[in-house]
């Protein structure tokens, strides 16, 4: 566990109290929520959440080490999309727009379909029609690429823009400070998302100021804000969100009420001693 990396009082404290959140050995209220103030530091907004994991953003966003090392988790990826984009905002230059280019797989049914239509669509599975990108800024690769340097869950900063390559430098893993090239991908829906096939031809990238809980595991932060006014909705969810860093006042929170909901299966907890989460990811040669 990350808190374990300081190796003090506080620490240990802390690495216990995340073990019974884990263990959901946290006592609740009323409501069936916990207390966040145990394991995080309370924020009131937004902006202070924002301001407080990447303070002097403008000055500080060219040093990648500082810049891995800090990240905004939310329960869902609606929500993570929007975080991103003030954090994008604030960085220096004109943000560069890549639009995906959508195709029906069966080409007899094109006509059936227009364009527009087809841009609108954003599946689970999928890129949006529109990636906004700026140099400097952080992101994270959504697909396997080539292992092990280039795996989904990859973590890299923008080095240039180009019209059909981002090129990109590696932020950590076996790759860490070599610069990469990154393609579009053409990829197809699940029949899942959608009743129809049609093909999106867009990077498999996202913007890394703020990730998924579930994109988290394996990350060791040194800053960490957690967005919970939506509640984590699944099993372990926060747990996995708070021990991505080693103390409690490098956590940060915004709540409702300074409270929010912590999802442990009890059988779960029975059979398994510890919830463990480990980055898909090769091991280094």
């Amino acid at each position: 566990m990350r808190a374990q990396l300081f190796g003090d009082q506080t620490s240990a404290n802390f690495a216990n109290d995340i073990l019974k959140l884990g263990d959901g050995k946290v006592p609740l209220d009323a409501d069936g929520e916990l207390d966040v103030h145990p394991f995080a530091t309370p924020v009131s907004s937004l902006a202070e959440l924002t301001d407080k994991v990447f303070p002097h953003l403008k000055d500080n966003y060219l040093n990648h080490e500082w810049l891995s090392e800090r990240a905004v988790l939310a329960p869902k990826n609606v929500t993570v999309t929007k975080l991103n984009d003030q954090p994008l905002q604030s960085l220096p230059g004109a943000p560069f727009a890549y639009k995906s280019v959508d195709t029906m797989v069966d080409a007899n049914e094109s006509l059936n379909f227009s364009t527009e239509f087809f841009n609108s669509l954003y599946p689970p599975s999928l890129q949006p029609h529109l990636l906004h990108l700026k140099v400097g800024s952080p992101v994270v690769l959504l697909r396997n690429l080539e292992p092990s340097r280039l795996c989904n869950g990859t973590h890299l900063v923008v080095k240039k823009l180009i019209k059909h390559v981002v090129e990109a430098t590696i932020l950590s893993g076996c790759g860490k400070g070599e610069d990469v090239s990154i393609p579009r991908i053409p990829l197809t829906p699940s029949g899942a998302d959608i009743f129809f096939a049609f093909r999106r031809l867009q990077f498999r990238l996202r913007p890394s100021f703020a990730m998924s809980v579930n994109k988290s595991p394996g990350q060791t932060l040194s800053v960490a804000g957690l967005l919970l006014e939506e509640p984590c909705f699944s099993h372990g969810q926060l747990y996995v969100a708070c021990s991505r860093v080693g103390s409690r006042d490098r956590l940060l929170a915004l709540t409702r009420r300074g409270k929010t909901r912590n999802i442990v299966l009890q059988q779960s907890a029975t059979y398994l001693p510890r919830l463990k989460w480990v980055r898909y990811r090769h091991a280094c040669t």
